[in-house]
């Protein structure tokens, strides 16, 4: 079987006092998913760094970002008709957090800051799929409130509705970032806990259960391994 190549849409920057232990979002998901026959192409749409065609590897990835899907950036509009062209194409795609929502935006789903606050650290997410509970980690305010046609809910939390979405054969995707190591999130916590409120803080910034990293990397893997 000849190994897959997988394009990684890079849509943000980790903190720069982290990337020298830690490297960047991309290089995240390339060792969560090192126990694959894949290799990888980066593409930092952020910086306005795209990919040519749809087709031009076997399945893309989509990362996190500070940024808000309904912000004014002319690379978020033309991520969404990537995103599109891809569907279209039925070249398979995960989108992680960021990514999980603009792929709902993309196709026609709203997404929108939760009045209800923020969703960071560990957090439990209840699948309807498999019938687990999973503990992942999260960062986010922002979040799916419609999703689209086409785009089933197969995870939630008590504070998040649409926390994984799978779309048929050809998409999957997921609020919570399951990337991010113990360690990177407590790093990322203190750089950015000017963003969320001193009480979660005091909650978050030390991580001390076990995450479910492993299982969504082997389903991420094996979702984007499959022959279609």
């Amino acid at each position: 079987m000849t190994a897959k190549t997988i394009g990684i849409l890079v849509t943000g920057h980790s903190p720069a006092e982290l990337t020298s232990e830690y490297g960047n979002y991309a290089d995240m998901f390339a060792a969560l998913l090192g126990d694959f026959d894949f290799s990888f192409k980066r593409y930092f749409v952020v910086d306005g760094e795209f990919p040519a065609s749809p087709t031009e590897v076997d399945g893309w990835l989509l990362t996190g970002s500070k940024f808000g899907v309904y912000e004014d950036h002319e690379w978020i509009r033309k991520l969404e008709d990537f995103i599109r062209q891809v569907h279209a194409a039925k070249v398979p795609m995960v989108g992680i957090c960021f990514g999980h929502q603009v792929m709902a935006k993309a196709l026609g789903g709203e997404v929108e800051k939760f009045k209800g606050g923020w969703s960071a650290g560990p957090v439990t997410y209840k699948r309807s799929d498999t019938g687990e509970e999973q503990v992942l980690l999260a960062w986010h305010q922002d979040q799916v409130i419609k999703v689209p046609e086409g785009g089933e809910v197969v995870g939630k939390t008590d504070a998040c509705e649409n926390a994984v979405i799978r779309y048929g054969d050809w998409g999957l995707s997921y609020q919570p970032h399951p990337e991010f190591s113990p360690r990177f999130f407590e790093g990322l916590a203190e750089a950015r806990k000017a963003a969320i409120p001193e009480t979660l803080f005091e909650k978050v910034k030390k991580v001390e259960v076990p995450i479910a990293t492993d299982r969504i990397a082997k389903e991420i893997g094996e979702f984007l391994a499959r022959d279609r």
